[in-house]
Protein backbone atom coordinates (compact mmCIF):
# COMPACT_ATOMS: atom_id res chain seq x y z
CA UNK A 1 0.00 0.00 0.00
CA UNK A 2 2.37 2.69 -1.11
CA UNK A 3 0.01 5.28 -1.47
CA UNK A 4 -1.12 4.99 2.20
CA UNK A 5 0.84 6.63 5.16
CA UNK A 6 0.07 6.58 9.09
CA UNK A 7 1.40 9.18 11.06
CA UNK A 8 0.72 8.28 14.79
CA UNK A 9 2.46 8.64 18.27
CA UNK A 10 3.46 5.70 20.30
CA UNK A 11 1.32 7.20 23.37
CA UNK A 12 -2.30 8.08 21.62
CA UNK A 13 -5.31 5.82 22.67
CA UNK A 14 -6.42 6.52 19.30
CA UNK A 15 -3.57 6.35 17.40
CA UNK A 16 -3.29 2.23 19.34
CA UNK A 17 -6.71 2.01 18.08
CA UNK A 18 -5.65 2.35 14.61
CA UNK A 19 -2.74 0.28 15.26
CA UNK A 20 -4.46 -2.61 16.85
CA UNK A 21 -6.89 -2.43 13.95
CA UNK A 22 -3.82 -3.12 11.57
CA UNK A 23 -2.12 -5.89 13.45
CA UNK A 24 -5.55 -7.98 13.78
CA UNK A 25 -6.33 -7.88 10.64
CA UNK A 26 -2.99 -8.49 8.83
CA UNK A 27 -2.62 -5.03 7.17
CA UNK A 28 0.67 -3.22 6.37
CA UNK A 29 1.09 0.24 6.15
CA UNK A 30 4.23 2.70 6.22
CA UNK A 31 4.15 3.82 9.73
CA UNK A 32 5.41 7.49 10.76
CA UNK A 33 6.02 7.96 14.37
CA UNK A 34 5.60 11.64 15.04
CA UNK A 35 8.16 11.32 17.93
CA UNK A 36 10.65 11.85 15.48
CA UNK A 37 10.82 15.23 14.87
CA UNK A 38 10.91 14.73 10.39
CA UNK A 39 7.84 13.01 10.57
CA UNK A 40 6.33 15.61 12.78
CA UNK A 41 7.44 17.71 10.56
CA UNK A 42 6.42 16.48 7.67
CA UNK A 43 2.95 16.07 9.08
CA UNK A 44 2.48 19.23 9.92
CA UNK A 45 3.89 20.65 6.73
CA UNK A 46 1.82 18.65 4.54
CA UNK A 47 -1.39 17.90 6.76
CA UNK A 48 -2.18 21.44 8.51
CA UNK A 49 -1.85 20.16 11.68
CA UNK A 50 -0.16 17.82 14.05
CA UNK A 51 -3.08 15.92 14.97
CA UNK A 52 -2.17 12.07 15.46
CA UNK A 53 -3.99 9.65 13.88
CA UNK A 54 -3.68 10.79 10.56
CA UNK A 55 -3.65 8.41 7.55
CA UNK A 56 -2.46 9.83 4.41
CA UNK A 57 -4.08 9.07 1.30
CA UNK A 58 -2.04 9.62 -2.20
CA UNK A 59 -0.98 12.58 -0.09
CA UNK A 60 -4.50 13.72 0.88
CA UNK A 61 -4.60 13.56 5.14
CA UNK A 62 -7.59 11.79 7.03
CA UNK A 63 -8.17 12.38 10.65
CA UNK A 64 -10.29 10.39 13.67
CA UNK A 65 -9.49 6.75 14.41
CA UNK A 66 -12.65 5.67 13.44
CA UNK A 67 -12.87 7.45 10.11
CA UNK A 68 -9.61 5.60 9.32
CA UNK A 69 -10.82 2.29 10.53
CA UNK A 70 -13.70 2.64 8.10
CA UNK A 71 -11.67 3.18 5.15
CA UNK A 72 -9.80 0.98 5.90
CA UNK A 73 -11.47 -1.74 6.28
CA UNK A 74 -13.69 -0.61 3.20
CA UNK A 75 -10.95 -0.71 0.95
CA UNK A 76 -8.57 -3.31 2.50
CA UNK A 77 -11.07 -6.03 3.64
CA UNK A 78 -13.72 -5.87 1.30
Amino acid sequence: MTDLELYYQPTCPYCLKVLRFLKTNDIEIELKNTMMPENRSKLVEVGGMGQVPCLFIGGKPMYESEDIIAYLRKRLLS
